[in-house]
């Protein structure tokens, strides 16, 4: 079994789409058309199981990179690559499974393999890229986002009271 491409131009200007010019994504999308193909592959038993968790990991992957892009601070942007590795990581738990379950031959997972490999080696590169340029540092800084801690009077008049604890009985 061949590994196959997949079949998407962008509408877009080149190099000028967003998300889809990101040799991550493309890889990304390439690795969900094999992931569906080696979900056909698999025996009925795993319809419910293995089919739709290697269905679902492989689509959360162009999900993060697209989502990540989306948001303005790096460390946001970051948050969702690195989910997205985390999916590419997944994907490939799934098909070393279907490996070892005699599912597909070594020949082929040996090229989905690769092929997740190169998709997190351009990930990896991309997230590094996102570091280094560190968009949205200058407005809010390096920190992650938080709300303050809110602090409660507790001997207030306007609200219900918090009884004291009292000694144990002995």
């Amino acid at each position: 079994m061949e590994i196959r491409r997949a079949q998407y131009d962008s509408p877009g200007e080149p190099g000028k789409s967003g998300f889809e010019d990101l040799e991550c994504f493309k890889l990304a999308l390439d690795l969900v058309v094999n992931a569906h193909e080696f979900a056909r592959r698999l025996p009925a038993d795993e319809k419910y199981d293995t089919v739709r968790q290697v269905r679902r990991s492989s689509k959360s992957v162009t999900a993060n990179i697209a989502e990540g892009y989306g948001r303005y601070h790096y460390l946001d942007s970051l948050k969702f690559y690195s989910n997205a590795r985390g999916s590419l990581n997944e994907t490939l738990g799934h098909f070393i499974n279907g490996c070892v379950l005699e599912y597909i031959d070594q020949a082929y997972f040996a090229q989905l393999y690769d092929l997740t490999r190169r998709a997190e080696k351009a990930l990896n590169g991309f997230m590094s890229y996102v570091r280094r340029q560190r968009a949205g540092h200058e407005l809010y800084g390096d920190r992650a986002a938080r709300e303050e801690p809110t602090e409660y009077d507790s001997g207030s008049d306007t609200g219900p009271s918090i009884p004291e604890e009292s000694e144990p009985p002995e």
